[in-house]
């Protein structure tokens, strides 16, 4: 992911209203003295039964992820466990035949939602276009994909973004073209995660990824002082004003939370004297971007006052290019850490 980390790094040198405070990012990593194991899927909310059906389902579902903040009610876990039971009441749900003719309604029917979802045109969208060119490309499986990529997350991004444009994550700043490719690395670390690095889940390279570029990452960081932003951007998150899609602000804020968490792995491995990866946990040699978030939340959570942000290697919630607004993260009272658990959501 050298093209995002170039990027990103080019808008946190370049950026107007985000700085990215190499103080704030010290004084974070100071605290850390451990990294924490983290299961994938703690909560039980995913389908997994070892197998290309589950490369299936992570694919529908991560083509999905995004943009869920409209509806108060809906968030990362009821996609994934409606998808799931869904999966579980009929095996063919997901063939790519079937992702072709899928209607809003059927979708929402699929999903046990009462009510139409956020953007629900453009997931419709997004299912035929994974059902077209899975049957074109793939011989309709996504563990065809999964297999060309060579046992290399690198690849798997590449190969994802090139065959299906919904999962392109581009931005224009300043001229310059910005990569961060959130819902695609999603899918990399999903598969990793669920078949814990072996099978269609082992990679090679699969520590190259970079942190997804969320709404939430901000919110976090801010919260850390990791992240400053400028009067009249925080006047607008703090009033909970849209930040929109392609805007200097919107690309700011995730490119500056990539390059932020991109420096802190850079001076935990120079703190710890080794690199950062996860080869000593449960999980080997994963990307430790992904968890530095649900370790700060762990350390700081009852201090910080943040709720309903749940971590699990799958969720960021908006698609490029129709994001929510980037608003303050909601205070709540309740003191059990369990519930302030990241959704990576972190995501929506």
């Amino acid at each position: 992911m050298e093209d995002v980390r170039a990027t990103t790094a080019w808008v946190a040198t370049h950026s107007s209203h985000v700085l990215v405070d190499s103080a704030g990012i010290e004084k974070v990593v100071n605290t850390i003295d451990d990294i924490p194991k983290v299961d994938w899927d703690f909560e039980g909310i995913h389908y997994f039964d070892n197998g290309p059906l589950t490369v299936q389902y992570l694919f529908v579902l991560d083509a999905l992820n995004f943009c869920f903040w409209p509806d108060k009610d809906l968030n990362y876990d009821d996609l994934a466990s409606g998808l799931k039971a869904a999966l579980q009441n009929d095996k063919s749900a997901f063939d790519a035949d079937r992702l072709q003719k899928y209607t809003g309604p059927q979708l929402r029917e699929l999903l046990k939602w009462p009510r139409p979802l956020p953007l629900e045109d453009e997931r419709v969208r997004l299912l035929h276009e994974v059902g077209i060119e899975l049957e074109r490309s793939f011989d309709g499986k996504a563990s065809n994909l999964v297999e060309r990529c060579g046992k290399s997350a690198l690849n798997l991004v590449a190969l994802v973004a090139r065959h299906f444009p919904g999962f392109r994550d581009h931005s224009v700043y300043k001229g310059r073209q910005i990569f961060l490719y959130k819902r695609a690395q999603i899918f990399a670390a999903d598969l990793w995660g669920a078949f814990r690095g072996q099978g269609y889940g082992e990679f090679k390279d699969i520590s190259s990824l970079t942190i997804m570029a969320d709404y939430i990452v901000p919110a976090v960081l801010r919260q850390l002082g990791v992240l400053k932003y400028s009067p009249e951007l925080a006047s607008t998150i703090d009033a909970s004003g849209e930040i929109g899609p392609g805007t200097e602000e919107e690309v700011e804020l995730r490119a500056c939370s990539v390059h932020a968490v991109e420096k802190m792995r850079e001076l935990i491995s120079k703190k710890s004297g080794r690199q950062v990866s996860a080869a000593s946990h449960h999980f080997n040699s994963c990307n430790l971007t992904l968890t530095i978030v649900a370790l700060f939340f762990f350390h700081y959570i009852s201090d910080l006052n943040i709720c309903h942000f749940y971590f699990r290697f799958s969720v960021w919630s908006w698609i490029f290019g129709s994001g929510p607004p980037v608003s303050s993260a909601q205070p709540c009272s309740t003191t059990e850490h369990s519930q302030y658990i990241i959704e990576y959501m972190i995501y929506g």
